[in-house]
C-alpha cells in the first residue's frame, strides 16, 4: 500500500478570511506540503469560528472519502477559537500523539507552543489534525508529524502492518 495515493483536504478556520478581509495563506502552506509529500489535495475550503460550521465542514469532507483532514486556526485561548471542540466532537477517536509531538517540536521554537490547544482524531476512516492558524507554525508543525501520517492512514484503511 505504499503507492497508495491518499486524499487530503485543507479547512482554515477564520473570521477575517471568510468574510474576504484577509487572505487566506495558511491553507496554502499546508496544501502545498500535502502535494509535496504525495498526497492529492482534493479540497480547500474556509470557514469562520463557528463551531457549527466547522463541525459541518469536517463532517461533510468525511462523508466524501478524504482521508486526511488538515484544519488551521482556531486552536488558541479566544474565545472564538473552537476548532478543537468542534474536532473532538465529529471524532470516534482520539489520537493525542499527533497534537502532543507538535507541540514539543514547536516548543524549541517558542514557550508559546505550550498553549496551543490543537487535536487530532479518527472519524470513520478519516485523519483529522489541527494545525495552528500563522503559514510559518503550519509548516513547522506538518513538519514535525507528516512523516508519521502516511503510515497511520495505511493502518487506518487497511493495510498490513508490522505494529505490535
Amino acid at each position: 500500500m505504499d503507492k497508495t495515493v491518499f486524499s487530503a483536504a485543507v479547512l482554515t478556520v477564520s473570521d477575517r478570511s471568510a468574510r474576504g478581509e484577509r487572505p487566506d495563506e495558511s491553507g496554502p502552506a499546508a496544501a502545498a506540503m500535502l502535494a509535496a509529500a504525495g498526497y492529492q489535495v482534493a479540497a480547500q475550503s474556509v470557514v469562520p469560528d463557528e463551531r457549527g460550521e466547522i463541525e459541518a465542514a469536517l463532517t461533510a469532507l468525511s462523508d466524501s472519502g478524504t482521508a486526511l483532514i488538515v484544519t488551521t486556526g482556531g486552536t488558541g485561548f479566544s474565545p472564538r477559537d473552537v476548532t478543537p471542540e468542534a474536532t473532538a466532537a465529529v471524532c470516534q477517536r482520539m489520537v493525542p500523539g499527533i497534537p502532543e509531538a507538535m507541540r514539543l517540536a514547536s516548543l524549541a521554537v517558542t514557550p508559546r507552543a505550550m498553549l496551543s490547544r490543537a487535536v487530532a482524531g479518527i472519524r470513520d476512516r478519516t485523519l483529522i489534525v489541527n494545525l495552528p492558524g500563522s503559514p510559518k507554525a503550519v509548516r513547522e508543525n506538518l513538519e514535525a508529524v507528516l512523516p508519521a501520517l502516511r503510515h497511520g492512514l495505511e493502518v487506518l484503511w487497511g493495510a498490513s502492518t508490522d505494529c505490535g
